[in-house]
């Protein structure tokens, strides 16, 4: 993602939103209905024709199939792929954790969330442990989406509980956005930053809030496909997002199925 200096942000009105939450909607449906699919022996590809049906099916357009010329419905990054995994072959194993990543279009308004599964009954604690860190993570963020709060609390609220829990890597290089009738707009949210820092968060705001958590080291690199972002080191991550709306009353989750 290019964000340009001062950028305008987009603010929507109350009846926008809820055209949002109906795109959300469905993503939310279609990541709980591919939770289930996620399976020992499931493909990737498997995944990523379940999301198109269900995608399709609710009567709305993928989000990334095509952006950029990216080649499939969701992004299915396993074990130490962090983000932008593209589905194919590869078979899903047993204690395998895989984040998945959704987005779809409805009258023109944008959906984006994520979450992480582990396949099977095998799955290490270790493993669990960072799947719940970075969910956790995700919430603390969403709780500080408050109208007069700025987008330094969201990152370190983010980033406080994920300290809290140990010695997690936070990758910097990949963070949130807003989100509305483009699924990338200004202002990039950090899983990171000082309080009180940042843009002020205004009712209206509806942000794509996505911290990427590593047992490891932080950094992480692209592979050859051009798209795949993995771990340096080999160690695994986890990735949980939600476009959340900040209104009067709060922050609102919009991508609930």
């Amino acid at each position: 993602m290019v964000f340009r200096k001062k950028e305008k942000v987009q603010i929507k009105t109350p009846e926008q939103i809820e055209l949002m939450r109906i795109a959300g909607a469905v993503v939310g449906q279609t990541l709980q209905t591919l939770e289930r699919a996620v399976v020992p022996g499931v493909t990737t590809g498997q995944l990523d024709q379940i999301a198109r049906e269900c995608i399709y099916g609710a009567g709305a357009t993928p989000s990334f199939l095509g952006y950029y010329g990216f080649p499939a419905v969701i992004c299915t990054s396993v074990n130490a792929e962090v983000v932008h995994g593209i589905p194919g072959d590869k078979v899903i194993e047993d204690g395998d954790l895989i984040s998945i990543d959704c987005g779809a279009i409805v009258d023109g308004w944008h959906g984006d969330a994520a979450i992480s599964v582990i396949a099977g009954d095998s799955g290490s604690n270790e493993f669990l442990k960072l799947s719940d860190v970075t969910r956790k993570s995700l919430f603390a963020g969403i709780d500080a989406a408050v109208a007069g709060n700025t987008i330094g609390d969201i990152g370190a609220a983010i980033e406080s509980e994920i300290r809290s829990h140990g010695n997690y890597g936070i990758v910097e290089d990949y963070v949130g956005h807003g989100i509305g009738t483009e699924m990338h707009m200004y202002p990039p949210v950090p899983n990171y930053g000082k309080s009180g820092s940042g843009l002020e968060l205004k009712v209206g705001m509806v942000l794509a809030i996505e911290p990427m958590v590593t047992i490891g080291s932080p950094v992480v690199q692209v592979l050859d496909d051009d798209w795949t972002v993995v771990t340096s080191d080999g160690n695994w991550a986890s990735h949980w997002e939600h476009s959340v709306a900040i209104t009067a009353s709060g922050p609102q989750i919009l991508t609930l199925p």
